[in-house]
């Protein structure tokens, strides 16, 4: 089964205590899922397809991947065949995963290279499968494999710093849009409501805000529908969106020193792997100019490669590559000079990672302020749009 012939199903399937389970799992078609349902102990009661807006991105979860390969990585090392070594890390992955390693091992079985199995399920990339390539070619499929695993856990701490960064200013602004919301449907209504019965003449900027208060309250339902239409096609113009989203996060300052280390971190994972496998440095560099997502960085590192190709002497080359701190640079070049750049840029890789925890706590330092700031421009705007005609009526009063 290839990646162009996975369909996705939304499932619910009976336990063997007779309970009811839901998900949703890929398979060629319903009685391929109802196959694979039945060896976790499922039985298929029915199924759906997805549209294809609404199916998961190919590619397994970085979880899994830093399972699979340490998995196998530790039962390789210690002499196990790869066949029982595939029927072994099944059982550590998700089920999802289980089905993939499960074919793969069938593959495998049936006389196949194990980078070719990997290829056949469609949810490894471009470089963990030339990884698998070299590795075979040397016959250092656990070196490799514990290295690929280490590189899942470094993007995975990554992923998870970020998550972790994202998660403050979007409950920040999460709960500031819903103060605001109530304050312009329930409270400055009712307040202009108060003061009209005064004869008391509202200034321009309150009678906006009182304007879309109550355009709010008699259209909200209009509203909530535009609100899940904008979200829904969200959701399916996911991929511009996010890459828009990515251009402009390039572009921020202290954000943009947080991609470049994760980025970064990602290369040197990915060029430790490569060098471990026996690959020269030129193929290594073509594969790992793929892991790199920041134009510039990629664009320097791919006329790095060319140049090295042609005939250019290393060291000179990577002074070119200015988008990488100069301590990085220059730790590259003592590497080359040694003769052991297999270390430098697994060193590079650990660096790189914790540079990301250091710069990550940066961007959040410089966000917490504008946060103030947006919040009090938004509820303290609507205080003063208030506050101005009672302080009005109170000097009328006096």
């Amino acid at each position: 089964m290839t990646a162009l012939a996975r369909q996705s199903f939304f499932f619910v399937a009976a336990t063997a205590s007779g309970g009811r389970t839901m998900g949703v799992r890929e398979a060629r078609d319903p009685r391929a899922l109802a196959d694979t349902l039945r060896r976790e102990r499922l039985l298929l009661l029915r199924s759906y397809k997805l549209p294809a807006w609404a199916v998961r991105e190919q590619g397994l979860p970085l979880k899994d991947r830093a399972a699979f390969n340490d998995q196998l990585a530790q039962l390789l090392h210690r002499g196990v065949p790869l066949v029982e070594a595939l029927e072994v890390t099944a059982s550590a992955v998700s089920p999802h995963a289980r089905t993939l390693v499960e074919r793969m091992r069938e593959a495998v079985a049936a006389g196949a290279g194990f980078a070719d199995a990997c290829a056949k399920t469609g949810v490894f990339d471009r470089v963990t499968i030339a990884v698998y390539r070299a590795a075979e070619r040397t016959g250092d499929l656990a070196g490799s494999t514990r290295q690929l695993a280490m590189n899942a856990k470094r993007q995975l701490k990554v992923v998870r710093k970020v998550a972790t960064l994202l998660l403050y200013p979007a409950v920040v602004l999460v709960f500031g849009t819903g103060v605001t919301l109530l304050m312009l449907m329930a409270v400055v209504p009712r307040i202009a409501d108060a003061l009209a019965q005064l004869n008391l003449t509202l200034p321009w900027y309150t009678q906006v805000l009182v304007g879309i208060g109550r355009f709010m309250q008699t259209y909200w339902l209009f509203l909530l529908v535009g609100a899940l239409a904008g979200l829904t096609a969200a959701v399916i113009a996911r991929k511009p969106l996010l890459a828009a989203a990515m251009r402009l996060a390039r572009r921020t300052p202290f954000l943009r020193d947080v991609l470049l280390a994760s980025e970064s971190a990602r290369f040197f994972s990915v060029m430790a792997a490569m060098t471990r496998s026996g690959v020269t440095l030129g193929d290594s560099l073509s594969v790992g100019v793929e892991a790199v997502g920041m134009p510039v960085l990629r664009r320097e590192l791919g006329t790095l490669r060319a140049r090295l190709v042609e005939g250019g002497i290393l060291r000179n080359l990577i002074e070119s590559v200015t988008a990488l701190p100069l301590a990085t640079r220059r730790l590259l070049i003592a590497g080359e000079r040694a003769g052991d750049m297999e270390a430098v840029f697994d060193a590079l890789a650990e660096d790189m990672t914790d540079e990301v925890d250091r710069r990550a706590e940066r961007f959040l330092h410089f966000l917490e302020p504008m946060l103030i700031v947006l919040l009090f421009l938004a509820i303290g705007g609507m205080m003063v749009s208030i506050m101005v005609p009672l302080i009005t009526l109170t000097q009328q009063a006096i």
